[in-house]
């Protein structure tokens, strides 16, 4: 057994033994388990999603749940593989992607959101409200998207990194 850890937390609740020890001059000192749990508190206590970028808790304008986002994509997803067997027949996935790629950047600069998205009731939201999603960002975001992983990463938000990296974020429309 190690001389910093000490089983032994017996009965409902902790023991008030110390548990966590750090080793000081030859005898063992530290905190209790009781008072670590007592002192802590829920990171996310207090704190909402969405409320460093300045978007209401909930309600259209709020950040979209993940579960939205996944079944947008898979919409995009699935279209994007009609089309190509309708193009160019099955078993093209380069040309799958390419379609994805396009139908996804033409429809965020043109409309502010996918065909999924419409579907789900999302869209994109970006520092210039009002205005067209530039470009750039549409392509940077989509390409990393393509990726898949960015998606995946995620911050305390549940921002993608794709979003993070083009300071936008999918909200709900409805």
């Amino acid at each position: 057994m190690s001389p910093v850890f000490r089983t032994g937390n017996t009965g409902p609740g902790v023991s008030s033994g110390p548990v966590l020890r750090a080793r000081q001059g030859g005898t063992l000192r530290g905190p209790t388990l009781a008072v670590m749990v007592r002192d802590a508190q829920p990171p996310s206590q207090g704190r909402r999603r969405g409320a460093a970028l300045g978007l209401p808790a909930e309600g259209p304008g709020s950040l979209a749940p993940f579960g939205a986002r996944v079944r947008a994509y898979l919409v995009d997803a699935i279209a994007a593989g009609l089309i190509t067997i309708a193009l160019v027949g099955p078993g093209r996935g380069f040309w799958t992607l390419l379609v994805f790629a396009t139908l996804t950047v033409v429809s965020l600069v043109l409309f502010g959101q996918t065909p999924g998205m419409r579907l789900v009731g999302l869209r994109l939201a970006h520092p210039r409200q009002g205005e067209q999603l530039a470009w750039w960002r549409a392509l940077v975001r989509t390409a990393l998207l393509c990726l898949l992983v960015p998606a995946l990463v995620v911050d305390v938000d549940g921002r993608g990194l794709h979003d993070r990296v083009t300071d936008t974020a999918v909200v709900l429309d409805r």
